[in-house]
Parts: structure tokens; C-alpha cells; sequence
């Protein structure tokens, strides 16, 4: 039985720009949910995408967002794909423990009014990158992208990769307000839930399928756990508009999900939208550059270098910038 010192009603005070940890240990499930509002904003607008795209990277950024948070080191969280869609590239980086920045490369010309998000990618890989710093090895896990959702690429990477029951749901939708202020929002939600039982036999899973065997081959099934059945149906009465809800608390979410089983949450862990570069990081880039190469950005007798994540520009004179004066 549960402390019942420890137990309250759930907050109805909305936080963005956060992620909740939780847990339904009578289930044992643990998961993390986000609601994503004005970092979120930021991030989207400096670029001014097409609906379809912000969208698109949005989601990303909630994923990206749900999966980087669980870093226990300052090390960073790439998640990037590349693909021969209208959206070839798709890169978000979560500095841990709280910084995130986001870019997406389309093409207007082979956008589509009402194409799904498979259609967008169309097929090539996304790869999730964790750089623990210069001192110790990245890690990389790579997933074939075959014209499904975001959602259905981070299932694959957690069967393949981690071999860890796992669940995901991501939202992102546009909000329009009248009156003051501004009329137009992004807002984006998600959560994630992982089975881990202490007994390790109760979280087996099938086979991948090998690929090669002959028809009509019997392929292994694991049946699932009984507690991990229940958890993925009430996970599954989620919706949207749930998730990107400005005025539904996240602990109030957990709370209609999980209340007959009794779910524990964990303090927030604050989200922002922060880029890394800098005036001194474009200079050490242009250093790195051939010197024919310096010379040959400069423009109206200037180099200009922007960045994609935020769109800052940064504008140096031909000697800031190394460019040699005979070059």
C-alpha cells in the first residue's frame, strides 16, 4: 500500500516547458511527459515553416525532447534524419540537462497540401546520437525510415536497440487566440512509457523477424504481460488534444490515465529554448575553413555566417574573418 503521506491531489496548475517523470508502480511502468508552449513557439517561428513542417519538426522536438531528458550526464542528445522527402533533414540537439534548438531543410517546391507525415520523409534513416563529451565514445542508434510516423521510428529504435517495452505519443498543433497578445501559437505534448519489471523474463519480447525465413515459417511470440497489456490500453486512450491542452495539467493527464492503479510523480525538469552558438564559435569555424575558402564568402566586403538553428547572423570584416589580403 502506498504511503498516504505521500499522496495528493493532482496539481491543476499547467506547466510548459517541462518534463514530468513519473511512475504506476503497481504496473511497473515508468514514463515522462512533457507539455511544450513557448520554447516550442520560439524555436518554430524564428523559421517561419510552413505549417506542415513546423508541425513535422515539432514533433521531433517533443520526441527529441522526452528521450534527451533522461540523460543522467551533461552529454548531449541528437536526433536527426535524413531522408529524400519534401523534408530531407530534420535535426534537434538537447544539451542536457535542459537546452534544446531544432532546424528542418524542405523543399517548397515538393510540398503537397495534406501529405502525411511518411509522405514528408519519405524513406532514408534517423539516427539518435548520445555524445557523453570529447573524452568518451558517442553512441548511435540508427532506424530505417519507410514512410511511417516519428512515433512508429522511436518503437523500432527501442525494440532493436534498448529491447525495452516502450510507448510513445506525440502531438503538436497550431493555437489561434483573439484579443491581445499573440494570435498565433505552437503548442506540442507528449509521453513515453517503458516497462521495467524487476523480473527480467516478464519484459521479454519477440524475435525480430529474421527476414530470410522460408513461408510459412512460425515465427516466435512472446505474449505480453498482463500489466504491460493494461498499461498500453489505457496509454492508448490518449489524445491530442489532451497533450497540447494550455489549460490540462500534465499531472492531471496522469492522473484520468493512471488514478485506479495510483501514479507517483517526480519534480519537473525545466525545458528551454537555447542555442549554442556564438560569435566566438563562428570565428573558430571560419579558422577551421581553407583560406581560399574564407575568401571566397566575402560579400560586399564582409563575411555574414548564420546560423540555421536560431537564424542569428553573425557579420565579421575580411581580416576578422582571416581572409589574406592577396587572396
Amino acid at each position: 500500500m502506498a504511503d498516504q503521506s505521500s499522496v495528493r491531489a493532482p496539481s491543476a496548475v499547467p506547466v510548459d516547458d517541462a518534463v514530468l517523470p513519473f511512475e504506476v508502480s503497481a504496473l511497473d511502468v515508468r514514463g515522462r511527459l512533457t507539455k511544450m508552449g513557448p520554447a516550442l513557439d520560439d524555436i518554430l517561428t524564428r523559421h517561419d515553416y510552413p505549417p506542415q513542417v513546423g508541425k513535422l519538426l515539432g514533433e521531433a522536438i517533443v520526441l527529441t525532447t522526452l528521450l534527451g531528458s533522461s540523460l543522467k550526464f551533461n552529454g548531449r542528445f541528437i536526433l536527426q534524419t535524413q531522408t529524400n522527402g519534401p523534408v530531407s533533414l530534420l535535426i534537434v540537439d538537447f544539451v542536457a540537462p535542459d537546452r534544446l534548438r531544432a532546424y528542418a531543410r524542405f523543399d517548397k517546391l515538393r510540398l503537397q497540401p495534406g501529405m502525411t507525415t511518411g509522405e514528408l520523409l519519405g524513406h532514408g534513416h534517423l539516427a539518435m546520437t548520445i555524445d557523453q563529451g570529447p573524452d568518451m565514445s558517442r553512441y548511435q542508434g540508427l532506424v530505417a525510415l519507410q514512410g511511417g510516423t516519428l512515433e512508429d521510428a522511436a518503437h523500432e529504435y527501442f525494440l532493436r536497440s534498448e529491447q525495452i517495452p516502450t510507448r510513445v505519443r506525440l502531438a503538436v498543433g497550431e493555437e489561434f487566440r483573439g484579443g491581445d497578445g499573440p494570435k498565433h501559437r505552437w503548442r506540442g505534448g507528449g509521453t513515453l512509457i517503458q516497462f521495467l519489471p524487476k523480473a527480467p523474463e516478464r519484459a521479454k519480447q519477440a524475435d525480430l523477424h529474421p527476414g530470410d525465413a522460408p513461408e510459412g515459417s512460425e515465427l516466435h511470440t512472446v505474449p505480453d504481460d498482463d500489466a504491460w497489456t493494461e498499461s498500453q490500453s489505457l496509454f492508448a486512450t490518449i489524445e491530442d488534444v489532451e497533450l497540447i491542452d494550455p489549460d490540462l495539467s500534465g499531472e492531471r493527464l496522469l492522473f484520468r490515465l493512471f488514478h485506479e492503479r495510483g501514479v507517483r510523480v517526480f519534480p519537473n525538469q525545466p525545458i528551454q529554448a537555447s542555442c549554442t552558438c556564438s560569435r566566438e564559435a563562428v570565428a573558430g569555424m571560419l579558422a577551421s575553413f581553407e583560406p581560399q575558402d574564407r575568401a571566397d564568402m566575402v560579400e560586399n566586403g564582409k563575411v555574414v555566417v548564420t546560423c540555421e538553428f536560431c537564424s542569428s547572423s553573425y557579420e565579421f570584416t575580411p581580416e576578422e574573418a582571416g581572409v589574406e589580403q592577396d587572396a
